[in-house]
């Protein structure tokens, strides 16, 4: 029961992370049925900016812990969404109405060149992530959580709230919507396509940021190959929930979490001891094989328009 316990409430962290991300995906793909698969390197480069400024504030001397955390959010959200808007203005606006296959190959060229531009920046080697928390230890029926674990989560959910808030309450989330149905119908209504397709690629980078600069606090190391398997598994948990449908994101995120943890906390009495929890990965890849088998629309369906 304590391993339960434990590989629980480490899952519902991990998940946290993967539906923010995983929202990323989802928006892009409601709204104009394009897979950003740079999305993990979106993310990727919103760990090591954070990485960069906390590190250059911390080591300057005398400025607040606040302030350092703040700064290096702020700065990697910033230039997350920066990167959102380019990707979108140069790499996928050019080809939004080509063949489904040519934006395919252009997001995965995208994935490699942002991968080997974070290799000449920051080098090849896994770089330490400066631990700006304290970590703080609880203990719950014998298992054991720490206070960064319990702000991963928090932030999460405050997040994921202030998004579905923007997505059904507000004009911009009204128009989202629109465009996601009928992006030409949209548009005769006085909807500025163009304008909404960057706001979905700026605003899912935007969360990709705050999950880097997460992974980056919880694992306490950053490397720039850590958006690949990050983005692979995300983009597994968007489908498990319904690839387009938001709440289906969330909940993607959270069941691929827990599930890929309680796999690394029992594959090793499963297989008597012949896969050890490093196999745990195999576990996204399991869930997303038998999601495509058995349900390709995902848990909660896909939420599509016509689309001429």
């Amino acid at each position: 029961m304590d391993i339960f316990l434990q590989q629980l409430i480490n899952g519902l962290t991990l998940g946290a992370v993967y539906a923010l991300v995983a929202l990323g995906y989802t928006m892009v793909y409601g709204i104009i049925g394009l897979i950003n698969f740079a999305h993990g390197e979106v993310v990727m480069i919103g760990t090591m900016v954070a990485f960069t400024i906390i590190t250059a504030l911390a080591s300057a001397g005398g400025v607040p812990t606040p302030i350092i955390f703040g700064a290096g959010l702020l700065a990697a959200v910033m230039c997350c969404m920066g990167l959102g808007w380019g990707l979108e203005r140069v790499a996928y606006r050019p080809l939004r109405h080509a063949p489904r296959l040519a934006p395919l190959i252009t997001a995965i060229g995208m994935s490699i060149l942002l991968q080997n531009l974070a290799m000449i920046v920051w080098g090849r080697n896994y770089i330490n992530f400066p631990q700006m928390i304290d970590k703080v230890s609880y203990e719950v029926g014998g298992a054991i959580f720490t206070n960064v674990q319990v702000a991963i989560v928090l932030t999460a959910g405050v997040t994921m709230i202030g998004l579905l808030y923007l997505i059904f309450k507000t004009k911009l989330g009204a128009a989202m919507r629109a465009t996601s149905q009928n992006p030409h119908v949209a548009a005769l209504m006085g909807v500025n396509i163009n304008r909404v397709i960057s706001l979905a690629f700026i605003i899912g980078s935007a969360l990709g940021a705050i999950a880097g600069l997460m992974v980056g606090s919880y694992y306490e190391i950053a490397h720039y190959q850590m958006g690949f398997m990050l983005g692979l598994k995300a983009f597994t948990a968007a489908v498990l929930g319904g690839i387009g449908n938001m709440a289906g994101a969330m909940v993607g995120g959270l069941l691929l979490g827990v599930i890929e943890a309680l796999g690394a906390g029992y594959i090793g009495d499963l297989t008597g001891g012949f896969l050890g929890s490093h196999y745990q990965d195999i576990f996204a890849f399991m869930v997303l094989i038998i999601v495509l088998m058995f349900r390709p629309s995902g848990l909660f369906g896909e939420r599509t328009g016509e689309r001429a």
